[in-house]
């Protein structure tokens, strides 16, 4: 009883924060946007009721991409989104969102909690008066939809495809004419012709969007994005306004809205393949020799990006060293991944 007074007291002691926070992805993708409900969800509970983030749907607001921008210029308080959506004018933010050949999702998280993560995120924000909290993680995307099975990069040349990330660089310098669209767009623009070619997330996302309906051509692994985050991005001086209380809440919040993010995925991603499967679309997995030359190309690319901007450098040499420690842990603990996939008989 003393237990619950207390509890009860500080809930009625503490400020009451009342946030519109647009989203960048409609709020039932798995995954990609389900953490933002898990969150909104999980510190009305935690707070006693007195933190409400109501989040709105894409467009509702503001467009998608158009995130950052209210949230620096403080029109709203908070906004959840990919934040690779910015990397036009932030060239580094996709290795901190997802990049090609880079760590798996524990790795990642590991460097962003206990490594250098979390200081990079917040030195590349500071200059746009915004605080950035990971609020969700998930695995590799599929490398995309296309109409004929990948048997050589000499079939992207020409190609008109949707692309994201540094991958739509590697995209280019392969001859592709990359566009980027928001997910909303894509179903129509894969039927209408518009786009010959796309990638958007993992299976059960993928599921979600239709594109089973119109292609049967399902390329793997993701290469070019190995996890995906999801964060909500705090106008600085609203956060430098809330208590010490609301802040550790929102915080909680989102570390428990990566974990169910993360989980969920992890969970709806292998059903959504199989059910791909069942129904007749090719899940093609890239041979050896082409994921070596999407290396080679990747790793150009960065290279030239790393020469164009410092910061982007201090974070790839960051999650570099990481990999090479992380990565000789992880091929001499782990069983390889045969003893993971299933057994024929």
């Amino acid at each position: 009883m003393l237990a619950g007074a207390t509890l009860a007291s500080t809930a009625n002691a503490q400020e009451r924060v009342r946030w519109q926070v647009p989203i960048a992805f409609p709020s039932h993708l798995v995954g990609l946007s389900t953490p933002v409900v898990h969150l909104s969800e999980t510190l009305e509970a935690i707070s006693g009721g007195n933190i409400n983030l109501r989040y709105y749907e894409p467009g509702e607001l503001i467009p998608p991409f158009e995130i950052l921008d209210a949230v620096s210029e403080g029109r709203y308080p908070a906004g959840y989104t990919w934040i690779g959506y910015d990397q036009g004018s932030i060239p580094v933010l996709p290795l901190l969102s997802g990049p090609p050949f880079g760590m798996e999702p524990p790795a990642f998280m590991a460097w962003h909690y206990f490594g250098d993560g979390d200081e990079l995120l917040q030195e590349v924000y500071e200059p746009y008066g915004v605080k950035a909290l990971l609020c969700g993680v998930i695995g590799p995307e599929a490398a995309g939809w296309f109409a004929e099975p990948l048997e050589s990069l000499d079939q992207i040349d020409g190609l008109r495809i949707r692309f994201a990330g540094i991958g739509g660089r590697v995209m280019e310098r392969l001859g592709a004419s990359v566009t980027m669209l928001p997910g909303g767009e894509l179903y129509q623009a894969m039927e209408r012709g518009t786009i010959d070619a796309m990638e958007f997330s993992a299976p059960a996302v993928d599921r979600i969007l239709g594109m089973q309906e119109i292609v049967q051509n399902y390329v793997m692994p993701g290469w070019h994005q190995t996890y995906t985050t999801s964060h909500l991005l705090v106008n600085q001086e609203t956060w430098d306004g809330l208590t010490d209380l609301s802040r550790a809440q929102i915080e909680t919040g989102c570390r428990s809205a990566t974990l169910f993010g993360f989980s969920e995925s992890e969970w709806e991603n292998p059903q959504a393949l199989a059910e791909f499967e069942a129904e007749g679309v090719n899940a093609q997995t890239l041979s050896p020799e082409i994921l070596a030359e999407l290396e080679a190309v990747t790793m150009q690319v960065l290279e030239e990006m790393s020469s164009d901007d410092a910061l982007f450098a201090r974070v790839l040499e960051s999650q570099r060293e990481w990999m090479a420690v992380h990565g000789n842990w992880h091929s001499k603990g782990y069983l390889p991944r045969s003893y993971y996939a299933p057994k024929s008989d």
